[in-house]
């Protein structure tokens, strides 16, 4: 053999070598002994290095996974081909390669992936739980918005992510981005404008408004002929107004004819084109409005258009009401929050603008002084009827106690008696109220105003009368009545004497009226022109009919 050639012994362990050569001695020699108690530590040592070789590459094993390069976190954008992916990490867009095992079809535009040193996607990561919120400014298309209407931000155009595709989104909703603010990812759930705005209105026709025919008839030739006659409109080329201001002053009814407008003109509408169709009636409070970071009472304005103008394409009838419009539409001597409608004013005009009719929406404002309302808004074209909301009077006050007092309450039972029956005792109290709080008397004095001219005005109780203090003191009087049942354990029922001591309480309390002598704020409770008026004194209970001294001075 020559020296070079293989034996075939190379590939064999030194285990294996000693056991051939153990099995070459015959049996009972001395060295075959010897060889397997070597082979027995051969063997022994053998375990050891194995242990030791394991444990070895178990901690070169550590060692490369703790010093190799951490996995990126991108957003998936979306997929060009079935095996190329467009990802963005850190700011920046690649086109990657996939790993076999991470299905391309089943990644979401939106979600997180992981992404190797070479850049290739190795697991998806699903959505993230967190990241930036933004408001939607404008939606462009199926599958864009633009956000970023803060004040100082930038805006910024993002992709829809794949669980907002079948979303309907709107100006005003807020969107979770994800962290490299590129896809909107998750549309978050809050108290929508119309959760918040929305009002119930009652059944309410117009014959339980009581006191306010003039009112009433000025607001169906306004509201009621335009939108019920809309041919003749059109045949004479006269122009519908978008709104009306209904000004007076407060407890009158200003609330309540609004809501039934929203009521009868549904009916009417109803009734004429047999469809059928729901008010929605938005009743804002215009201090709810204002809000001291820059910008937000304009979004707040433009949010409230928007819904109105969403509700009627959905088959609603909008009604905008605004209560305390002075609040927010005034001039800059009717609040303190100047700054504030110096932008806010503007922004209401420019929505209105963009409403062609009351078709649309039906605006409808209310306030105690109307002559605090900025023109801007009073202007023909906009606020396009103006009606007084007066204070009822004699034969309408009784119409409103009548409202109140109705037959299926109960009543003093000597009274029915006397008076031959329910509705007739009901028309002997209402008598007896009406004679008490219109006479012009010394105990029935209540304010004197004095003028620019010189001249005083008493003014009684009856002429500070409203639908507010009649609601107040029939309730009074159920009040009484229902203590004495309870005290008596008998049938009792509201007597002539119960609604005197709630006429007295009433008006002793001056709960609606103001408790100081500032001539501002008893202007609204007034039917003067505050140019005209100098001073406004109360005239005290127990006072002998002497106002008291005081008043602030214009």
């Amino acid at each position: 053999m020559q020296e070079n050639e293989p034996t075939g012994n190379e590939s064999l362990t030194a285990l294996e070598l000693l056991e051939r050569t153990i099995a070459s001695f015959p049996p009972g020699d001395p060295l075959r002994k010897d060889l397997i108690e070597l082979r027995a530590t051969i063997a022994e040592q053998e375990d050891t290095m194995n242990e030791a070789r394991q444990a070895i590459e178990k901690m070169e094993g550590i060692i490369k996974k703790v010093t190799s390069p951490a996995n990126r976190i991108g957003t998936f954008l979306g997929a060009p081909n079935k095996e190329t992916a467009q990802i963005v990490v850190g700011g920046s867009d690649y086109y990657c390669n996939v790993d076999p095992r991470v299905p391309i079809t089943r990644l979401k535009k939106g979600t997180r992936v992981l992404v190797n040193e070479a850049f290739a996607i190795v697991g998806d990561l699903g959505y993230d739980n967190t990241g930036p919120v933004t408001k939607v400014n404008e939606v462009i298309g199926p599958d864009r918005l633009r956000v970023g209407t803060e004040h100082g931000m930038q805006s910024i155009v993002l992709q829809r992510g794949a669980d907002l595709l079948k979303e309907t989104l709107k100006a005003g909703d807020e969107v979770r981005v994800d962290p490299n603010y590129r896809i909107a990812i998750e549309l978050l759930t809050r108290p929508h404008s119309q959760d918040y705005y929305l009002d119930n209105v009652p059944e309410l026709p117009w014959e339980k408004v009581g006191g306010q025919d003039e009112a009433l008839r000025a607001i169906k030739d306004a509201i009621e002929l335009p939108l019920l006659h809309a041919d003749l409109f059109a045949k004479f080329q006269h122009s519908t107004p978008k709104g009306f201001l209904l000004y007076g002053p407060p407890g009158c009814g200003k609330t309540l004819i609004g809501k039934a407008t929203a009521y009868n003109l549904t009916q009417k509408l109803q009734e004429q084109t047999g469809e059928k169709m729901h008010e929605y009636f938005m009743h804002i409070k215009g201090p709810e409005i204002l809000n001291m970071w820059v910008g937000e009472s304009e979004r707040m304005v433009r949010e409230i258009f928007q819904t109105a103008r969403e509700k009627r394409r959905e088959g609603f009838l909008p009604f905008l009401f605004i209560d305390e419009a002075e609040s927010i539409l005034g001039t800059r001597r009717a609040s303190r929050y100047s700054n504030i409608l110096s932008t806010l004013v503007p922004m209401f005009c420019t929505e209105m603008d963009g409403i062609d009719s009351l078709n649309e929406v039906v605006i409808i404002l209310a306030s105690n002084r109307a002559d605090l309302i900025d023109p801007a808004i009073l202007r023909p074209g906009r606020i396009d009827r103006k009606i007084k909301v007066n204070r009822p009077t004699k034969e309408g006050s009784r119409d409103i106690y009548k409202i109140y007092l109705t037959p299926g309450l109960p009543y003093d039972p000597e009274l029915v008696k006397s008076a031959g029956g329910i509705p007739q005792a009901i028309d002997a109290l209402v008598d007896t109220l009406i004679d008490l709080q219109f006479a012009h008397r010394d105990e029935n004095k209540f304010l004197e105003v004095t003028l620019r001219s010189g001249k005083r005005d008493i003014l009684y109780r009856g002429d500070l009368i409203s639908g507010a203090i009649i609601a107040s003191i029939v309730e009074r009087a159920k009040g009484l009545a229902i203590k004495r049942a309870i005290a008596t354990q008998q049938e009792e029922g509201i007597s002539e004497a119960d609604l005197r001591l709630s006429l007295e309480a009433e008006y002793a309390e001056n709960d609606i009226f103001p408790p100081t002598d500032i001539t501002e704020d008893w202007l609204k409770l007034i039917d003067y022109d505050s140019e005209n008026v100098v001073k406004v004194s109360p005239i005290r209970p127990g006072s002998t009919g002497k106002p008291h001294v005081g008043g602030g001075i214009i």
